[in-house]
């Protein structure tokens, strides 16, 4: 397997402003400020304490990418992110190893335009590839 490294942990939030003001208070300092993402619908944020990162997502609209994930888990984590040196690389070997892409790579705001692509595994639920 291509060397993965962890990126981020995915945070599902409904209101986002009020999760970025209690994460702040737990000691997390603000990465990035919110960054609206038109593909997925999505206000996204980055913050970090203690070498961690986290990645605060909430649905924009009634037809986000997380509206679904929104009603069944509510605020919660969701995913955690891996980057690698060799994307496509990395992507082959995920899907020959039984991860099953759901989407297809596409440029992320929030990453300053990377792609990303999300996969799914029966056995450890979703990550995220980002290029």
């Amino acid at each position: 397997m291509s060397a993965l490294s962890v990126h981020h942990i995915g945070y599902l939030v409904k209101k986002i402003e009020k999760a970025t003001r209690t994460f702040l208070a737990l000691g997390y300092r603000m990465e990035q400020d919110i960054v609206y993402d038109a593909f997925r619908k999505v206000n996204i944020c980055f913050l970090v304490k203690d070498g961690c990162r986290i990645e605060l997502v909430s649905p924009a609209a009634e037809d986000s990418v997380v509206s679904g994930l929104m009603k069944k888990y509510k605020n919660s984590p969701y995913h955690i992110c891996y980057q690698t040196e060799d994307f496509d690389a990395a992507f082959a070997e995920l899907t020959a190893g039984g991860f099953i892409a759901i989407d297809t790579p596409t440029p992320a705001p929030a990453l300053g335009g990377r792609d990303v692509v999300f996969l799914t595994n029966a056995d450890i639920g979703m990550i995220e590839l980002i290029r």
